[in-house]
């Protein structure tokens, strides 16, 4: 596990710096001391001077000092500081540790970085030459390769880059300045880390029995699941991590090394959410970058193919619904008004109940903002149990629909029954047009505290062979990442019976029909299918329905309450006998509720009262719109009222 410590004692903390100094000392007075050779090698034989050099015995104290700082600094590497946390984090050796030492301290230090001109002869090199590299390693017995080789340590960390200018020898090495300053103490993130970055914290407790405090020995945790709240829990648990950076796969070689960079410097490990294939760079990156505790997330299992060139261990992660204690933590202590979300989804939610405090269904509701509406049309419920008018038996069955959503909970996770396919439920409503199938639907959402997404079958389907399952894949994935309530009106369009194969046009209309029987088996929301035609639906589909319910032209006692109920109590009335109007007139809901409002237009354009002409008028006109004669002994005393209606 690698893991930040915090500095210490000055006299550690500053150990790198003192020996860094030397060191570069101890080059420039090595180098003075060859040219000084080279200039008695140039001289005549008999011009040599054989005295012994002022300064001599300087350089050997020099160099005793240099040993001194040397033998400090490896002491300071095992204790408690920021320089040897780094160094461990990237799993530098010693003489990789020295190199970074010394380079870090000319960066610190103009008058190091003079000296170094000076060492390559070149005042405009003051940063360390691979040449000058070499000659520092010889003298620790190491080599240039082993400390700034392509997969050196402090390569694979991202630590420093070469930079190609000239011969090899006089290519320079650079220290990032995100070391740099991480070395002075700033903890800033990296400018180049994702904007959506995050940090994540294991804090979920440890006991001898989990299988997270197991020692698996992998370089890479991959969890796939369906949730990703859930997948990112186990990733942090089972990687070899206190702290993770959370980030999406990224693109840039840049953004690759900031991550590998960071996560050294703070002892982070990386989980990497998927949302497609591996790519190449991330696995070369992973396989490389093996001092990293690595985690990846992902829907789907990866292909073997795709997995990065190291040991691996994977998990799936179940997707599990909140408990009480994490709605507790997300939400605070309110009544989930029988709301089941996803881990995921209650993530997203405790982000907006924070814009919406107290109002719960609001938030669940923000789920579904934009991805879905582009295929949907929207329905906010308004409309509640008094404002529809059922049978009793009708009514208990609807309310039926409403407790299976809410108890669902109850009797799959908490009794143990079987929620094979799905745990999604699925209704019917049927019945002629105008009787209260659309309002039944968005009644039954309000009381959930759901909004209603009705299908735009124009958008939906497509005369293109495969886009109509296309779209339908895109509508059921939208509805699955939020919680909605999926209204396909007129159902039999989508949901007709298939038919014997004459034509390709008859295949691909079945492989429809068969693709939306798979698709409303594995949903788990709530999908309601309202048809006039009930006997044209697939008999498939009918056996998969949960609840059907028939929505048949209402009697004349509930034609009167329909029309009573639509004339608010605010409204100008004067003496409308609704009994005459319900008795009469054989209407639907829908029907009457639009010569109720035609009514009110017709009296406010005459400056009156809403009469029984006024709604007489607007009877006789909703009887012409549904093709129907006006017939005298129907509209009895009124008749003349309605003879000159259009």
């Amino acid at each position: 596990m690698i893991s930040p410590v915090e500095p210490v004692a000055d006299h550690m903390e500053s150990a790198w710096r003192r020996f860094g100094q030397l060191a570069i000392e101890g080059l420039a007075v090595a180098h003075r001391a060859d040219r000084s050779r080279q200039s008695d090698i140039d001289r005549a034989p008999d011009e040599a001077d054989t005295s012994p050099r002022p300064g001599a015995a300087s350089n050997d104290a020099l160099g005793h000092s240099v040993e001194e700082a040397r033998r400090d600094f490896a002491a300071s590497l095992s204790l408690p500081n920021a320089f040897a946390a780094i160094a461990a984090n990237a799993r530098l050796d010693f003489d990789s540790a020295t190199l970074l030492a010394v380079a870090v301290s000319c960066e610190l230090d103009g008058r190091l970085s003079r000296l170094v001109g000076y060492v390559q002869d070149d005042v405009n090199r003051q940063r360390l030459t691979l040449q000058t590299i070499d000659r520092l390693m010889r003298d620790q017995g190491a080599s240039v390769a082993d400390v700034i080789g392509m997969d050196a340590a402090l390569r694979r960390a991202a630590f420093v880059e070469i930079v190609e200018d000239g011969p090899w020898a006089q290519h320079t090495l650079v220290v990032h300045p995100g070391v740099i300053w991480a070395m002075v103490g700033d903890n800033a993130t990296d400018p180049l880390l994702p904007p959506s970055m995050m940090i994540v914290t294991d804090d979920a407790p440890h006991t001898g029995d989990d299988e997270s405090d197991e020692d698996f020995g992998d370089d890479l945790v991959v969890v796939t699941g369906d949730d990703l709240i859930r997948r990112r829990s186990q990733a942090v648990r089972l990687a070899t991590a206190d702290r993770f950076l959370v980030c999406g796969q990224p693109t840039d070689p840049a953004v690759w090394d900031a991550l590998v960079r960071e996560s050294t410097l703070s002892g982070m490990g990386i989980l990497i959410e998927l949302d497609g294939p591996l790519s190449a760079d991330a696995r070369r990156v992973i396989a490389r970058s093996r001092h990293i505790a690595w985690a990846l997330s992902s829907r789907k299992e990866l292909a073997i193919s795709e997995m990065p060139n190291c040991s691996w261990r994977e998990v799936y992660a179940p997707s599990t619904e909140p408990d009480a204690a994490e709605w507790d933590a997300a939400v605070g202590p309110v009544d989930p008004h029988g709301h089941r979300l996803s881990a995921e989804q209650l993530d997203l939610v405790s982000r907006v109940y924070r814009a919406h405090p107290g109002d719960l269904d609001s938030a669940v509701r923000r789920l579904m903002a934009g991805p879905l509406e582009q295929l949907a049309q929207r329905i906010r419920p308004t409309r509640g149990w008094d404002d529809i008018v059922l049978s009793k038996d009708r009514l208990t069955h609807l309310r039926s629909i409403v407790d299976r959503y809410r108890f669902a909970s109850t009797v799959y996770d908490q009794w143990g029954f079987s929620a094979q396919p799905s745990r999604g439920l699925v209704a019917l409503f049927s019945g002629p047009s105008g009787t209260g199938k659309t309002l039944a639907a968005e009644i039954v959402a309000g009381e959930l505290g759901l909004d209603v997404f009705k299908l735009n079958l124009s958008a939906v389907v497509s005369k293109y062979i495969g886009e109509t399952e296309k779209n339908l894949e895109q509508i059921f994935d939208a509805a699955g990442s939020g919680n909605v309530v999926l209204f396909f009106d007129e159902a039999d369009s989508l949901f007709g019976k298939r038919s014997e194969v004459k034509d390709a046009r008859d295949r691909y209309a079945n492989i429809e029909v068969s693709y939306l029987l798979q698709r409303l088996e594995r949903y788990d929301g709530v999908v309601l299918l309202a048809t006039n035609f009930e006997k044209n639906v697939d008999e498939a589909f009918l056996r998969r329905i949960h609840a059907r319910i028939e929505f048949p032209v209402p009697g004349a006692d509930e034609r009167r309450q329909i029309w009573t109920r639509n004339f608010p109590c605010s409204a100008p009335v004067d003496e409308i006998d609704f009994g005459f109007l319900a008795t009469q007139f054989e209407m639907p809901g829908g029907a009457i509720r639009n010569a109720a409002i035609h009514s009110a237009f017709l009296a406010a354009a005459d400056a009156q009262p809403i009469s029984m002409r006024h709604a007489v008028q607007a009877v006789a006109r909703e009887y012409r719109k549904m093709g129907r004669l006006l017939k005298p002994d129907q509209f009895g005393k009124y008749f003349s009222l309605a003879e000159g209606v259009e």
